[in-house]
């Protein structure tokens, strides 16, 4: 199976880089199913209807969230109704939070992937143990068996956590890939037991920036401890950040990763297929 996952997508400027090149490289890669981290979408502070329908638009087939899931709060009644937006799995029980942390979609083909977002707990939201969560569902729901791929995007700001991650669902999923901290990491890579993983996807994102916002105030922050305005995202021209998985149709493990990187400042990048 061909899959895409694509990093954080900060206001404006990644819609639009979406809405720019993920038709061509849905095309052009055959993607089956194509993932993509919309926690920044709106604005760079969580994610509405309008603009998650804006990303549905461009291609993709399913929206994980993060640390700013709630920021928006039309995304409290919006994520009952949208299946295909997942918020992380590991909040306390005692939350109730809406929606979904995991889901099991089926392609076109009438191929199954489970999708599975997590948020991590080093120097993050203070929410329930990220490890045990989903060692719970990939146990329900295994691979190569109830589904043909399964994609777990651990939403955190340590590259150990992540790490670790990846390890622990070594050979239990398709792929575990980090988010949060977009800057797309060169550490694409199978592990031993066959899931492939990458540190971080990067943002789709105006690079001329800091983490995807205009620069003054992130500097002045640094510089003098003292916050003037809210964050805003830079509004030039995206780099759309992802990667290129290939699965094995039996086993449902990865037999390719590579990064995806097109658009704005960064070097263009995307598989030979």
């Amino acid at each position: 199976m061909r899959i895409a996952f694509f990093g954080d997508v900060v206001g404006r400027s990644g819609r639009d880089g979406l809405a720019d090149h993920l038709p061509g490289l849905r095309r052009d890669l055959g993607l089956e199913f194509v993932v993509i981290n919309a926690e920044n979408a709106a604005a760079g502070f969580g994610i509405t209807e309008n603009t998650a329908r804006e990303l549905f638009d461009a291609g993709a087939d399913c929206l994980t969230l993060g640390n700013h899931s709630w920021d928006q709060k039309e995304a409290l009644t919006y994520i009952v109704r949208e299946p295909r937006l997942i918020r992380p799995l590991n909040y306390p029980v005692l939350a109730d939070a809406p929606g979904r942390g995991a889901n099991l979609f089926e392609t076109s083909s009438g191929k199954s992937i489970l999708v599975v977002n997590l948020l991590g707990r080093v120097h993050m939201d203070a929410l329930d143990d990220p490890f045990a969560a989903v060692d719970r569902v990939l146990n329900d729901t295994p691979l190569g068996s109830v589904a043909d791929a399964i994609l777990v995007d651990m939403h955190c700001e340590a590259t150990s956590e992540k790490m670790a991650m990846g390890h622990f669902c070594d050979g239990r999923a398709s792929l575990v890939v980090g988010t949060h901290t977009h800057v797309p990491t060169a550490d694409c890579q199978i592990l031993n037991g066959g899931t492939a993983y990458q540190t971080d996807a990067g943002a789709c994102a105006d690079y001329d920036s800091v983490i995807g916002n205009h620069k003054d105030e992130p500097i002045r922050r640094f510089t003098t401890r003292i916050s003037k305005e809210r964050y805003r995202p830079a509004d030039g021209e995206a780099t759309v950040c992802g990667l290129y998985l290939e699965t094995d149709d039996r086993t449902g493990l990865a037999q390719r990763i590579e990064p995806i990187r097109v658009g704005g400042r960064l070097s263009r990048t995307v598989p030979v297929v």
